[in-house]
């Protein structure tokens, strides 16, 4: 089995099934947490899924494997009066899962492009060159992201197409310069301090990056990489509280 078959099913006996004994089968003994709605190990998981309601789902809409790492993007629908589009990211251990990092955020019913914050492309494609796109976003990460030299950017975003999942942002570069410009007026103006991972499989890679947005924040970026430059973008910017059920941190 896979890492990403093994998640799969993980996450369909533990959030599907509602099942507080897959977590022996599943969870490693010492499982690591850094998400904010749980603490760290088993147990605290297990308390997690007994306390869940029964109308709670998960609608997974893609996942990325990455050496010993597996990300997730979807809706989790149960969680709160709302529902909330989540990346999750999981490393596996020994064929258990063993660390666990999130951020979600609320689903909007009406974005600036027409889209959802989770459609589009669902399955990795260009397998072949999944170095050469980690390299890319990553390159862009540090120079326009972190480093914030907007001059350079058609040389990793497409000037064409550029479809947009951010529900403020339009397609396009454009798009994308005029909700810049209205979120600069708002006070969140677009930080990047540090690029923590980079999770890339195929045409798909997944940045989990620390900054502020007029408050500080965890910032997933998922970009889809075609022909040498970035075509798509989805991502869930989350706020850093100020305190965890863990000590363990964010990232």
């Amino acid at each position: 089995m896979s890492d990403k078959e093994l998640v799969l099913r993980a996450l369909g006996d533990l959030f599907g099934s509602k099942d507080p004994a897959a977590v022996d089968r599943w969870i490693a003994p010492g499982y690591r947490q850094h998400s904010s709605l749980a603490a760290d190990g088993p147990d605290a998981l297990r308390a997690l899924i007994s306390s869940l309601p029964a109308d709670f789902r998960y609608e997974g809409a893609r996942v990325i494997a990455d050496g010993d790492l597996v990300a997730l993007h979807g809706v989790y629908h149960g969680f709160g009066p709302e529902p909330l589009v989540a990346f999750d990211l999981f490393r596996i251990e020994d064929g258990k899962l063993a660390e666990h990092w999130d951020a979600l955020t609320p689903v909007v019913a009406e974005t600036a492009s027409g889209r959802s914050q989770v459609d589009g492309p669902v399955t990795a494609s260009d397998l072949d060159r999944t170095e050469r796109n980690r390299a890319l976003v990553t390159e862009f990460a540090q120079r326009v992201l972190v480093d914030a030299d907007y001059s350079v950017l058609t040389d990793y975003i497409s000037t064409s197409t550029y479809d947009q999942h951010n529900p403020e942002a339009a397609d396009g570069l454009a798009g994308f310069g005029a909700a810049a410009a209205k979120w600069g007026e708002q006070g969140k103006n677009l930080v990047y301090k540090t690029v923590h991972r980079v999770v890339a499989e195929g045409d798909l890679v997944l940045l989990q990056s620390e900054g502020e947005f007029g408050e500080p924040v965890a910032y997933w970026d998922l970009f889809r990489v075609a022909d040498g430059k970035i075509v798509e973008h989805w991502d869930v910017i989350a706020p850093i509280p100020a305190d965890l059920p863990h000590g363990n941190g964010l990232f």
